[in-house]
C-alpha cells in the first residue's frame, strides 16, 4: 500500500477522462475518492466547488458518476457526496448501485453522526463502508466516532510550521488508536511534499485532494502523466 488516497471530481474535464484518471490514480493509490458534483458543497474547498459547478453545468448526474466508476478499479473507489443527493436518489437504490459498481465506501461529510443510523443500515445491507470523518471540532466526540468507524477514518488535521501534525491532531490520532484499528488517513491543510510525508508517517496514510484537482484543471486531457509524476515524487 502507498498510504495515499487521491481525490478527483467526477466529470473533469469530461466523463471519459474521469474514468481514465481513476484508472491512473488507482494504480498508485490505496483508494481513489471521487467527488459527486453537488450545488452546495459546504465541506469542500473553492477549487473543488468550482470543479463541481463546471461538472453540473455539463450535465453530470449521480447516474453519470456511477457510470464513471462501474468496473473501474474494483474495490478502490470511494464516493464523496452530500446527504441530499443520496436522499434524492433513494438510500437503498444508491447503495445497491454502489455495490453493483464495485464501490468500496461512501463519505458524506454533512451527515451528523446522530443521523447516520438510517443510512448506515442500507450501506451495511449492500456491503458498503460508510466512511467516518473526524474534524477538529470533534473534540470530546472522537472516541464515539472512532468506535463506529468502518473501512477507514478520514481525519481532518492541521500541520505546524515545520510540516508536522499539529498537537491537537496528534492527540486526536492517539485517541482514535486507543479504540479502533481501522486505518486513519489524514487530510485537510496538507499540501506540500514535506507535509504529505510527515502525515503519511504519523498516520496510516494521507488524503491528497486539491493538488489532484488542480493538476487536472491545468492539464485537461493530458493530465495522466502529470498525476503519475506528482505521486511518484511523494511515495
Amino acid at each position: 500500500m502507498n498510504k495515499i488516497i487521491t481525490y478527483i471530481t467526477a466529470g473533469e474535464p469530461n466523463t471519459q477522462l474521469t474514468c481514465e484518471y481513476i484508472h491512473t490514480l488507482a494504480e498508485q493509490s490505496d483508494f481513489v475518492m471521487v467527488g459527486l458534483p453537488f450545488s452546495d458543497p459546504v465541506a469542500d474547498s473553492p477549487v473543488v466547488e468550482a470543479a463541481f459547478m463546471r461538472a453540473l453545468a455539463a450535465g453530470v448526474t449521480t447516474d453519470c458518476v456511477f457510470g464513471m466508476t462501474q468496473g473501474v478499479a474494483e474495490g478502490k473507489v470511494v464516493i464523496s457526496t452530500y446527504a441530499n443527493p443520496v436522499f434524492i436518489y433513494g438510500y437503498d437504490r444508491f447503495f445497491a448501485k454502489c455495490k453493483a459498481c464495485g464501490v468500496f465506501g461512501v463519505l458524506i461529510p454533512d451527515l451528523p453522526h446522530e443521523e447516520r443510523g438510517e443510512i448506515q443500515q442500507y450501506a451495511k445491507a449492500h456491503g458498503i463502508h460508510l466512511i467516518t470523518m473526524i474534524m477538529p471540532s470533534s473534540v470530546g466526540r472522537v472516541k464515539m466516532l472512532a468506535e463506529n468507524a468502518s473501512g477507514f477514518i478520514y481525519l481532518i488535521a492541521a500541520t505546524d510550521e515545520k510540516g508536522n501534525l499539529a498537537p491537537p491532531s496528534v492527540d486526536m490520532l492517539a485517541e482514535i488508536r486507543m479504540v479502533t484499528d481501522v486505518p486513519v488517513y489524514v487530510g485537510g491543510m496538507i499540501a506540500t511534499t514535506e507535509q504529505i510525508a510527515n502525515a503519511r508517517n504519523a498516520a496510516d496514510g494521507v488524503v491528497i485532494g486539491n493538488a489532484m484537482v488542480e493538476i487536472i484543471v491545468e492539464n485537461g486531457e493530458n493530465a495522466s502523466p502529470m498525476l503519475r509524476e506528482f505521486i511518484e515524487k511523494i511515495v
